[in-house]
């Protein structure tokens, strides 16, 4: 007699408290997982391991990488429906075991590791040194993400012409666009340079061609998702290949000490399109965002191994393509001569800057039963509990109005910081009184009208100082009825 090639599956097998896996029997004899370490040398036990060594088909989603071993009609992570696809079949089991390490790559004290690789090499453009730490740190893998059209080639054609600028080669892949079609941009932003290289290619093998012929000591690829791999199968931007063409990626980065940044689509909701092992493979994640119908732009940091994570850098774009913008004071506010009723300015941190922004506000009388709240660079929840607190402790009425708030050049405001300044700003306009010019407040208010204190407060009164603000309305006010009182008499 042979052994009974059928495996008996336990009927708790797929459960999560499955008290175990299969079983093999061979005349008579029944093995389990902890049987076959017993008899290694059975040739039931080797049965069993062949049968628990095969194949399974699995199943994945295309938005965010969830895999699974059957297939389901919603994605178990993400949510979404109609997205889990096969993948065919993948082997299982096995043993990974231990092998020489070369003397090149052996494990030695922290102590002894130099940090001359390491250090940060300017690009030439402040604001974007400024959120990377101080500028590219060799052998470093970026990720730029942003909306369609923000300006995130034109960026990085800056950057690449202001690298080359010092004689160093730079390799800009677009698979986007063609080589004609950069040179023509190249040409509107002044990065006309012999030692900018740029290759229109979608394959990453040859990609990785150019890079050995060119040598580069930067490389721009724009855009991970366009770029596939021959070796996997799929079309590009599917979650396999962008995780292939970004490890890939990595890798060279890694072995050669050779920067590369890398372009990331995002998705409708503004995160980055792909799995989310995209982020976990890079050492820095940027997001460049701003309004279309203005021309500001920032540049912010996600993810940062080399620096801080809290760093904004500000740019506009103009006709020759985008310029920084090293003191943004005069972006958030208007320039109307006298001061006017709903208006009331505040200092804003964006990362570890300050920055004034001025808070609009607009009262109108209203009959319709439910009164409009309509806001613009605030939080509209923020807004309603600030209203809700001026009518409770400061007996000021906005049951029967409709209220409108927005900042000054499109900036948008998270911190709780600005709660001052939008409850003055509505208080003024309720009232119909313009607040002194030289007046700026910074606090966060609570449900009982008190007047928190915000952080680096001293950072907030020194940049108030340096633009003429003479009063500083804060947290010494105590309440939220006191600082009105103080505000608008």
């Amino acid at each position: 007699m042979g052994f009974e090639p059928t495996v008996d599956l336990h009927p708790h097998m797929f459960s999560r408290h499955a008290p175990s896996a299969a079983r093999t029997r061979h005349r008579g004899k029944v093995y389990t997982p902890n049987s076959v370490r017993e008899n290694e040398g059975d040739v039931g036990a080797l049965a069993y391991a062949g049968a628990m060594a095969r194949t399974t088909t699995s199943f994945r989603c295309s938005e965010c990488g969830w895999s699974t071993t059957k297939w389901v009609g919603r994605c178990g992570e993400c949510q979404q429906w109609d997205t889990v696809r096969e993948t065919g079949a993948e082997p299982t089991g096995g043993r990974t075991t231990a092998k020489g390490v070369p003397e090149t790559r052996r494990a030695v004290p922290i102590t002894e590791v130099t940090t001359d690789d390491a250090s940060h090499r300017a690009t030439g453009i402040n604001e974007f040194d400024r959120v990377l730490g101080g500028g590219i740190v060799p052998g470093a893998a970026v990720l730029l993400s942003g909306e369609p059209g923000v300006g995130k080639s034109t960026l990085l054609l800056d950057v690449a012409g202001r690298v080359a600028s010092t004689g160093a080669r730079v390799l800009y892949v677009s698979a986007e666009e063609s080589a004609s079609q950069v040179r023509l941009r190249a040409g509107r932003t002044n990065t006309l340079i012999d030692t900018l290289f740029i290759a229109a290619e979608t394959d990453l093998s040859t990609v990785l061609g150019h890079i050995d012929q060119v040598q580069p000591a930067l490389v721009i690829v724009d855009s991970v998702q366009t770029i596939a791999s021959d070796t996997i199968d799929g079309l590009a931007g599917g979650v396999a290949q962008v995780k292939e063409v970004a490890a890939t990626l990595v890798r060279v980065a890694k072995e050669r000490n050779l920067p590369i940044i890398v372009v990331g689509h995002v998705t409708k909701d503004g995160t980055i399109a792909g799995p989310r092992l995209l982020e976990h493979l890079v050492d820095v994640v940027l997001h460049f965002e701003g309004d279309r119908q203005t021309s500001l732009r920032f540049v912010r940091a996600l993810k940062n191994r080399f620096g801080p994570t809290d760093e904004v850098g500000c740019f506009e774009m103009v006709g020759t393509g985008i310029t920084e913008v090293p003191d943004p004071s005069a972006l958030f506010r208007s320039q109307s001569g006298s001061p006017v009723s709903g208006t009331c300015t505040t200092i804003a941190m964006e990362g570890r800057r300050a920055l004034p922004v001025e808070i609009q506000a607009l009262i109108v009388p209203s009959n319709a039963p439910q009164p409009r709240r309509v806001t613009n660079g605030v939080d509209s929840s923020r807004v309603a509990m600030l209203l809700a607190v001026l009518e409770r402790r400061a007996r000021i009425p906005f049951h029967a109005s409709d209220v409108y708030v927005s900042t000054v050049g499109g900036i948008r405001i998270t911190e709780p910081g600005a709660d001052l300044a939008i409850a003055l700003a509505l208080a003024s306009a309720a009232k119909d009184v313009a607040l002194p010019a030289e007046l700026v407040a910074t606090g966060e208010i609570s449900l009982s009208g008190d007047i928190r204190a915000v952080t680096a407060h001293q950072l907030r009164a020194t940049e108030a100082n340096r633009l003429g603000f003479t009063t500083v309305l804060d947290h010494s006010a105590k309440t939220l009825t006191e600082a009105v009182r103080r505000a608008t008499t």
